[in-house]
């Protein structure tokens, strides 16, 4: 994509027209499955008698000038925060189904118990009762669930406990709520992501339309490449041990109630591990296509330490009346 020189930002939806008129400022943050992407905007509220009453779905379309904006998708107005001097208005909505009314009980906190089941009959049954189309990926769908208790809390907080134990990641997309492992949750909506290449000019410097500036983390998990979990067998109480890659081992003290749950624990923090091994946080100029589970590639105008393939993980992008569209990106690195 050929990025202009003037941002453009676009809101459609419920109050569609005086919400573009009295922007001010935009974030828009895009992440996987630990928390739902959200949208704030700033809006002005000088010479208008009372307080706008704004709820309902608000959409967000970006880009620049003289090309396609890119929709972002659509929003619930869930929060509305307005202050005094300057006379503002903070609206926040988020692409989960939250509302005033919850037909669904979709904040509502339940006790119960589940199982036996798989994760993936768990998933259909808590995301069909809440209106979502649920699609999960066939390697996680298949995983036994001996007994698992929802203590007082929402259908979306136990998916996702469930999918932090299984090193995979949850969130509602549009209509639909993706299962998937890391990286693979836009394959799974149907939304094919372009992997972006980034390139850093000759002449980076602070204040600068195209100023990239980059930090790299390499952790300490990249001294395990292979992890020991532990279940217990139910007629001796005896504990066995499943390895999942190679040495050198971490080890998950944790028992699991069968081998299946272990090994599946197991293969998932190996997964987790070596996704982790290098992370990156880049601020750059503002580019509509970048989006959490999508991939970027560092190309040669990087020191070679950082080219490569990187997974999105969370994109935080930003905008107003009066500075350029910049975009902050944490990722993990795919090369090793």
């Amino acid at each position: 994509m050929a990025l202009g020189f003037t941002p453009q930002v676009e809101i459609y939806g419920a109050n569609e027209d005086l919400i573009n008129q009295r922007l001010i400022s935009w974030e828009h943050i895009d992440a996987t499955g630990i928390e739902s992407d959200q949208l704030t905007l700033t809006l002005d509220l000088e010479g208008l008698e009372g307080l706008p009453s704004l709820g309902g779905k608000i959409g967000l379309l970006v880009g620049y000038q003289g090309s396609d904006l890119v929709d972002k998708g659509q929003f619930q107005v869930t929060r509305l925060t307005p202050t005094l001097f300057p006379l503002r208005l903070s609206l926040v909505a988020s692409a989960a189904p939250f509302s005033t009314a919850d037909a669904t009980g979709f904040q509502r906190r339940r006790s119960a118990s589940h199982g036996p089941t798989t994760l993936g009959t768990l998933f259909h049954e808590l995301t069909s009762r809440h209106g979502f189309s649920p699609r999960v990926d066939p390697k996680l769908s298949l995983i036994k669930i001996d007994h698992i208790d929802q203590s007082n809390e929402t259908d979306m907080a136990l998916l996702t406990r469930l999918a932090g134990k299984y090193r995979a990641i949850t969130k509602p997309v549009d209509e639909l709520y993706v299962l998937a492992q890391p990286g693979q949750a836009h394959s799974l909506s149907d939304k094919k992501l372009p992997e972006v290449v980034l390139s850093v000019t000759t002449n980076n410097r602070p204040g600068d339309q195209a100023f990239i500036s980059a930090t790299l983390d390499e952790t300490a998990r990249a001294n395990s490449q292979g992890c020991i979990t532990y279940w217990s067998e139910t007629a001796t109480g005896e504990l066995r041990a499943v390895e999942t890659g190679v040495e050198p081992f971490k080890i998950m003290r944790q028992s699991f109630q069968n081998e299946a749950e272990a090994r599946a624990v197991g293969e998932g923090e190996v997964l987790k591990m070596c996704r982790e091994r290098r992370k990156v946080q880049i601020s750059c100029p503002g580019n509509p296509a970048l989006s959490a589970e999508g991939v970027i590639r560092l190309d040669s105008s990087w020191p070679d330490f950082m080219r490569g393939r990187w997974s999105i993980d969370k994109v935080t992008a930003t905008g107003d009346r009066y500075q350029s569209y910049r975009c902050l990106i944490a990722a993990t690195c795919l090369d090793s």
